[in-house]
């Protein structure tokens, strides 16, 4: 450290947590050099709970109504919950980060995983707040140990994580019995030039002895890091124990972990296989039922997807090794490919640590593609990781850029060489090198679809329409990677997700789609109010939702809700009144979810977006776009005409099929809209009413101000 200036320092008091909660936030300001720390009042508590809610309380009174990503006020959020850093509970270690996405210009949440959460919140921070810019490359290091808060100097080169990481643990450690006790946030080069990028997050690996990374993957959350010129978040904390969390009734909190931990060690080997294959065991299930994006979503099974089965990636991950990334996690779905050699890069024939691929990986940066070969995506899923660019967003944009080029849109002219060719993983890897380095056509691949839908028209003559329907975003983000042509609900999951379409907020395609559970237009926008403020919970407290449902009791088929789990819904009330000692139902627990939900939706609306025109999905999300598509499920789509419409298909043309198609599957998807926004307690303009806002509690001055624009 001794070639580190001190560029800015700040002392403070070491403090117990009380009950899940510090009371105080860490601003930095990387333009000012100012450090200091913010009181967390009541009012905050009650409002906004914690973890994304404090989140966007801070960066609302951070940033002005007309704030860009790259303005110096746009601010960098993490925050934790009052759950987060419980070693009892499985799945309790995440925290958010929120940000002005350079992709939609509004908030954007991510849930990430890895140690710095934790270990942030029991240094003495229920949030860390980052503004400004940098005048020179900066690294901010939170000691835990000392009570000490440092902006320092980062003269080194090294960007990348996965060297980058290991080099600040070993730094930071004062030995290598603390190397467990760092953690760092970084990003790659690519972010230094491209804009669908993440944040990648450490933690320890005693095992490996090296630094495993977690990404904080949508929205472009790299970009905006490395736009401020920080090179890392470092903290160190070295205290941890069973009981550090300082919970109100510690025994409830164990057994409420105990009987999960029970659940998972007795059923996960019979269920989600999470343990052996992390989330990678949904490939051939999605394949199976006709939802895996294939060709840029345009299809939703082939037979080629076999070699993308859950089996091919776990010959590749290391077994029989404990893979969480908090201390407590029994369910152990965070699992890697250890000692893979990149064949491409400059890292070619380097051993190396990935992690994943998860489900969404191995789908978008697989199968959109028509890759096959599980190696390839490994490898793909490493460049994306240390060079911080989002793998969703990665696969769906050069998705795009590969149907575009089947299309004649594009060419080798156009790409600099390139042959954008379905299955073309040298391709895809060049992509990935040129974002890194600041070149070529991953440039334009890097600035994600929506824009690369307004260049493609505007410089290559290409047809808006076709572009707009096959362009796989909303509010400027990439879908992730789920086919919900045949499920009206997860249409509008996607798109009524506040930051964009992330499967998040709402995963119904089974419910809707396959079990056929909430057939109506009122049951689906039941779920779409029910699940979204559910998994909002989840990033409120600091917990990772797998422990939710990819493990259930054995009697959970039996209940009367089997989709929400009831059992691990009152886990989660037992557990949180266990830590806070504050009082919860599952109503209650709903509505602090809907407070903070609200109030994202209004930030959006302040940063002039979030209303009905914003919440319009692309054409192949909702149906056939081409000729080639209808035709691949030519008796299924026939078969709805004649059985929902009572239209005859015999006699008309594929273009007139398409077009009563899209007619009749738009018209349900506005009806479904009117449907959502009603249980919401929104206007049918998708703005919350001011009497929905007073029922909630969220009814503050500065929201209603920006409600009664929209009047």
């Amino acid at each position: 450290m001794e070639n580190r200036k001190v560029l800015a320092e700040y002392k403070y008091e070491l403090k117990p947590i009380i009950r899940g909660y510090n009371r105080r936030t860490l601003y930095v300001n990387l333009s000012t050099l100012e450090i200091k720390e913010k009181p967390v009042s009541d009012m905050m508590i009650e409002k906004f709970t914690g973890g994304k809610g404090f989140d966007m309380y801070l960066m609302w009174h951070g940033v002005k109504d007309d704030t860009k990503w790259n303005d110096p006020e746009n601010e960098i959020c993490i925050s934790f919950g009052p759950l987060c850093g419980n070693t009892n509970y499985p799945g309790s270690g995440k925290s958010i980060v929120t940000t002005i996405s350079p992709l939609t210009g509004i908030p954007v949440d991510c849930n990430v995983g890895g140690h710095f959460g934790p270990y942030t919140k029991f240094s003495g921070w229920d949030a860390l707040e980052i503004q400004g810019k940098s005048s020179e490359e900066a690294i901010v290091f939170i000691d835990g140990d000392k009570g000490l808060v440092q902006i320092l100097s980062a003269p080194d080169t090294e960007i990348n994580s996965h060297i980058l990481s290991d080099k600040l643990h070993e730094e930071f450690a004062g030995g290598e019995e603390h190397l467990q006790h760092v953690s760092t946030v970084s990003s790659g080069t690519a972010s230094d030039h491209v804009e669908i990028t993440c944040l990648n997050f450490s933690f320890w690996d005693k095992r490996r002895k090296l630094a495993r990374l977690k990404q904080a993957g949508r929205g472009g959350t790299g970009t905006v890091f490395r736009n401020k010129k920080l090179k890392a978040l470092v903290v160190k904390y070295s205290s941890l124990a069973g009981d550090t969390n300082a919970p109100e009734d510690i025994e409830t909190l164990q057994n409420t972990g105990l009987k999960l931990h029970k659940e998972i060690e007795k059923g996960d080997s019979s269920q989600c296989h999470m343990r052996e294959m992390g989330t990678a065991h949904l490939m051939e299930i999605m394949n199976d039922y006709d939802l895996l994006p294939i060709k840029n979503f345009k299809y939703g099974q082939m037979p080629e997807a076999i070699a993308l089965a859950s089996w091919e990636f776990k010959k590749l991950f290391t077994q029989g090794m404990p893979d969480g990334c908090w201390f407590g996690c029994s369910l152990s779905c965070c699992k890697a490919v250890d000692d893979f050699l990149p064949r491409t890069g400059p890292y070619k024939g380097q051993p190396v640590c990935v992690d994943g691929p998860e489900y969404e990986t191995g789908a978008g940066c697989g199968s959109n593609l028509c890759i096959w070969d599980p190696k390839d995506v490994v490898e793909i899923n490493f460049y994306c990781d240390t060079y911080g660019v989002d793998t969703i967003s990665f696969g769906t944009s050069t998705a795009f850029a590969m149907e575009c080029y089947e299309y004649g849109i594009l060419n080798k002219e156009r790409t600099g060489g390139l042959e954008l060719t379905w299955g073309n993983a040298d391709a895809a890897l060049e992509l990935l090198h040129q974002m890194a380095r600041g070149e070529g056509f991953g440039l334009t691949v890097g600035k994600g679809v929506r824009k690369m839908k307004e260049i493609f028209a505007r410089e290559y003559g290409a047809d808006p329409q076709l572009l707009q329907d096959m362009g796989m975003e909303a509010k400027g983000l990439e879908y992730s990677q789920y086919m919900s042509k045949e499920s009206l609900a997860q249409q509008g999951g996607y798109t009524l997700a506040l930051k964009g379409p992330q499967h998040d907020e709402a995963w119904l395609i089974f419910m809707d789609m396959v079990n056929n559970l909430i057939p109506s237009f009122e049951d689906k926008a039941e779920a779409l109010h029910y699940f979204p403020m559910f998994r909002t919970w989840f990033g409120l407290q600091g917990l990772c939702k797998l422990p939710w449902n990819d493990i259930e009791p054995e009697d959970n088929a039996k209940t009367d809700e089997p989709a929400k789990v009831p059992e691990h819904v009152q886990n989660y009330v037992d557990i949180y009144k266990a830590v806070t000692g504050r009082p919860l139902d599952k109503k209650e627990l709903i509505l602090q979810s809907e407070r903070v939900y609200n109030f994202q939706k209004v930030f959006c609306m302040r940063m002039g977006k979030g209303r009905r025109i914003d919440d319009v999905p692309p054409y192949r999300a909702v149906g056939p776009v081409t000729e080639e598509e209808y035709l691949s499920r030519q008796e299924r789509y026939d078969k709805q005409l004649q059985d929902k419409l009572g239209i005859d298909p015999s006699g008309l043309s594929t273009a007139e099929k398409m077009a009563l198609t899209r007619k009749h599957r738009e018209d349900q998807y506005q009806q479904l809209i009117d449907a959502v926004y009603k249980r919401k307690g929104w206007t049918p303009e998708g703005v919350p009413t001011l009497q929905h806002l007073s029922s909630i509690g969220m009814d503050l001055p500065e929201v209603l101000e920006v409600i009664k624009r929209y009047q």
